[in-house]
């Protein structure tokens, strides 16, 4: 079967966002507060956030004093995005497998799984480098993943999300390589208006330490929740991964 890059049409599309609105913003700042707490980054310092959708943490950052450029492969995201661009907040339709400003970057983001999506892993080593290359000597990447093992153990099979006249009708699956959700959008009628796979890679910590240390990459420090808590290999359910840059 041929593969199909699901990302291009799922992420542009309205669906996603209305799927998606859920999302607690409250506990997504918190958690950007919080490791910005933690990294103690200079005022005005580059950063960059990785696959930055509509750019609504990039603007969390940019109000906390530092200079942020987004980049996005959607194109409707960053036209929205660009609508909170001033001079200290930039944004660009870029793809993350592809070179953006070399060593320009105090930090650079990648948060809430948006990582693992390509066909092949040279296609995620290529993001790797792009997104290694871009931060300067000693700048910190920090990638913010699922636990591929927690979310193994718990995956929830189906389920129905109701939104406005709109049903959401979502299955999920794994084999030994990737977790997949299907999602179905039905209206009042029962009738498919459109159907989506989206499907992410399991990478585990030694996966990223592998592909990172390739780019001169290396793991300082592993937390396992928004709460920057210690990270287990069972029972936490994200995997944010802190790593520098050493040459």
């Amino acid at each position: 079967m041929q593969y199909k890059a699901w990302y291009k049409d799922w992420f542009s599309s309205p669906y996603y966002h209305m799927l998606y609105n859920h999302r607690d913003e409250e506990e997504a700042l918190f958690f950007i507060k919080t490791l910005i707490n933690y990294l103690q980054p200079e005022k005005g310092c580059k950063m960059l956030d990785v696959a930055c959708g509509k750019g609504r943490h990039s603007k969390a950052l940019a109000d906390m004093g530092f200079d942020v450029t987004g980049i996005d492969l959607s194109l409707p995201s960053i036209e929205e995005a660009k609508n909170f661009e001033d001079e200290n907040l930039h944004f660009y339709q870029h793809d993350m497998r592809l070179p953006f400003w070399m060593n320009y970057f105090d930090f650079a983001f990648n948060f809430f799984t948006s990582f693992g999506y390509f066909k092949t892993q040279r296609e995620h080593n290529n993001a790797i480098r792009s997104i290694a290359q871009s931060v300067k000597k000693n700048g910190t990447l920090v990638i913010d993943y699922l636990n591929v093992h927690y979310a193994e153990a718990r995956l929830e099979k189906s389920f129905i999300k109701q939104v406005n006249d709109l049903s959401f009708h979502i299955t999920k699956w794994q084999n030994e390589d990737h977790f997949f959700k299907q999602i179905q959008v039905k209206d009042g009628s029962n009738n498919l208006k459109h159907l989506f796979t989206e499907r992410v890679a399991k990478f585990s910590l030694g996966d990223f330490t592998e592909m990172l240390a390739y780019h001169k990459m290396q793991v300082q420090q592993v937390f396992g929740n928004y709460q920057l808590e210690r990270y287990d290999v069972n029972k936490s359910p994200r995997m944010i991964i802190i790593a520098t840059k050493q040459s």
